[in-house]
């Protein structure tokens, strides 16, 4: 098993490359001059930062962020694997979150062995600016058609609630 571990974390961003419609989304991590990158869906990073939210408020624990990152991602941008599963995890001890990304279902031993994982430890306002930005990025997609809720390309789509004419 391939394990990239950084606790503690210096930067944890999510970020996209790509025009909307095309965007591959990637978490990256660095702590010195370690560097990891993993892809995964747009709709992972959306549940990722609604139930790190969620996770921060039950916590208690304040969790006031003055810190913003606008910065891109780092290069080299290149995935070390696709993400599958994601786990999350409350460290009562430490107050921190810890966010594990797995290339393979973490129950099946065989698969885990021969996988890739990455586990990052988080304090409360990293998890808040993280779940800021993830918001900001998943929003600035395509807008959402008004009658189905599919993204709209540029150029309409065909629509299932208009009998497929293309709007």
């Amino acid at each position: 098993m391939t394990a990239h571990d950084f606790d503690p974390v210096e930067r944890f961003v999510v970020g996209t490359v790509g025009p909307p419609g095309q965007r591959v989304f990637f978490l990256q991590a660095r702590t010195g001059s370690r560097l990891a990158s993993v892809s995964l869906e747009k709709v992972q990073v959306s549940l990722l930062a609604e139930r790190l939210g969620t996770l921060i408020e039950a916590s208690g624990v304040e969790s006031v962020s003055g810190f913003i990152d606008n910065e891109s991602l780092e290069a080299p941008i290149e995935d070390e694997f696709r993400v599958q599963a994601i786990g999350l995890q409350w460290d009562g001890g430490r107050e921190r979150v810890v966010i594990e990304c797995h290339d393979h279902d973490p129950e099946d031993e065989e698969q885990a062995a021969a996988g890739q994982s990455m586990r990052v430890v988080l304090t409360a306002p990293q998890v808040l600016e993280f779940c800021r930005r993830a918001e900001a990025i998943v929003s600035a997609g395509r807008p959402p058609c008004p009658f189905c809720g599919q993204p709209l390309d540029p150029t309409g789509h065909l629509c299932p609630r208009a009998n497929g004419y293309k709007r």
